[in-house]
């Protein structure tokens, strides 16, 4: 018979079959980080060279965010019916189909196409996103969110290269006589197609089939949110419905104001004269402090509470968007730095947030509700992609960034009023 005693003690009920999964999540976050981080770098730049135009450059950034709400939706429902590991591996195979429709956009000259395989590309993202509940299924209360952020700090690796390798990709795609932006797309396609097949033939036992089989097997509760009463399933709704809101609405206030200021800040360079490397430079530090700092999130958000690291990415963003704001256009590393602050202000918000909802919502329909509230953080991250573009071409890049900063301060109030039901 299978014992609840070690979880609620903060151990794993199974520690081996737990630092598998996170082993095969590592290696495949590391892969999927590189085809992250290639549409990021020159996806904004591809879309200009395209349409002529600075008004619709946030659009890539609109579609392969729009592409991946679809896709969390459906990655969340397979692993709802099927277990994490078919879920996690056909959103990321279908991210490596969008990059290869994105080099034969390039190619071709189509733009109708490369907007498609941009949206499909989306899935990549959605699926980068969606692994890390995966490394929860199996954690301890008190270790989920640390097992969280060893999901997430695997992705540094390869967001850090990915974006360095612009330029000797794009040589290379020059080389087989494709446009030279389309170059980071072919490290994306190869490095998708590879995180897919890690999943698909390790991810075994899936986690999030082991976990129902425990829950089933000795039903108690495994969430430090669990109401006491549970025969009483409309006072568990009350309960646990705050804490879905809540946690939903850190990851999509703290996607949208970082998908805004990242889509437009490799534009607002290139029109000032910096060219690829320093772009990608500045965006390899912003995806790197995006994942980086995850290990200490994780032991601050289970130290000192979700609430606290949830209110710290408010103020964080909001730094970034000042020093975003008031950064000289010919100061990479000032861009560098407001770039980072950005990414750790995201990485406060995605760990706190996550840890948040996974609290609140039950193994029996988990999976379906971390698809749908991606979903929501999707959507912020492509009207963020979108209206970037559109508040630069009316007014500047200090505009947007200042606007981003201060919005991100209404995760705050928010987080108060949590505070006091408390």
């Amino acid at each position: 018979m299978t014992s609840t005693a070690p979880a609620t003690a903060g151990i794993s009920a199974h520690p081996e079959a737990q630092r598998r999964t996170l082993t095969v999540l590592v290696a495949s976050q590391v892969l999927s980080g590189a085809g992250l981080a290639a549409g990021i770098t020159v996806g904004a730049l591809l879309a200009q060279d395209v349409l002529h135009s600075t008004d619709l450059a946030g659009l890539p950034s609109a579609l392969f965010t729009a592409g991946s709400a679809l896709a969390a939706l459906a990655v969340g429902r397979v692993s709802q019916a099927h277990g994490r590991r078919p879920g996690l591996a056909a959103g990321y195979f279908t991210g490596a189909l969008g990059s290869v429709g994105v080099i034969a956009a390039a190619a071709l000259g189509s733009p109708v196409l490369l907007f498609l395989a941009l949206f499909v590309y989306g899935a990549g993202t959605a699926t980068n996103l969606q692994a890390r509940y995966a490394g929860a299924d199996l954690a301890a209360p008190a270790h989920r969110a640390r097992a969280l952020s060893t999901v997430l700090v695997a992705t540094t690796l390869g967001g850090v290269i990915g974006p360095n390798l612009a330029a000797p990709t794009g040589d290379l795609a020059v080389t087989l006589g494709i446009p030279r932006l389309a170059g980071p797309f072919l490290l994306a396609g190869a490095a998708y197609f590879l995180a897919a097949a890690v999943l698909f033939l390790w991810l075994r036992p899936d986690p999030l089939l082991l976990a129902r089989a425990q829950q089933e097997a000795a039903p108690a509760p495994i969430s430090v949110t669990e109401p006491t009463s549970a025969a009483d399933p409309v006072a568990a709704a009350e309960q646990r419905r705050p804490g879905v809101v809540l946690g939903a609405l850190v990851m999509i206030v703290t996607q949208l104001v970082m998908a805004a200021i990242m889509t437009m800040t490799p534009v607002h360079m290139h029109d000032h004269g910096h060219g690829t490397a320093a772009s990608g430079l500045v965006i390899a530090v912003h995806v790197g402090s995006m994942y980086l700092p995850s290990p200490l999130t994780g032991w601050l958000v289970d130290r000192y509470g979700r609430l606290a690291v949830a209110a710290a990415s408010g103020l964080t963003l909001l730094a970034a968007g000042i020093v975003a704001a008031a950064a000289p256009a010919d100061s990479v590393a000032l861009l560098a730095l407001a770039l980072a602050l950005l990414g750790l202000g995201w990485n406060f918000g995605l760990l706190s947030g996550t840890a948040i909802i996974t609290d609140a919502v039950p193994l029996a329909t988990r999976a379906r509700t971390q698809g749908l509230v991606d979903v929501s953080i999707a959507i912020a991250g492509a009207t963020g992609g979108l209206a970037s573009g559109m508040v630069v071409s009316a007014a500047s890049y200090p505009v947007l960034a200042l606007t981003g900063g201060v919005l991100s301060l209404a995760v705050l109030p928010a987080i108060a009023v949590t505070a006091h039901r408390r």
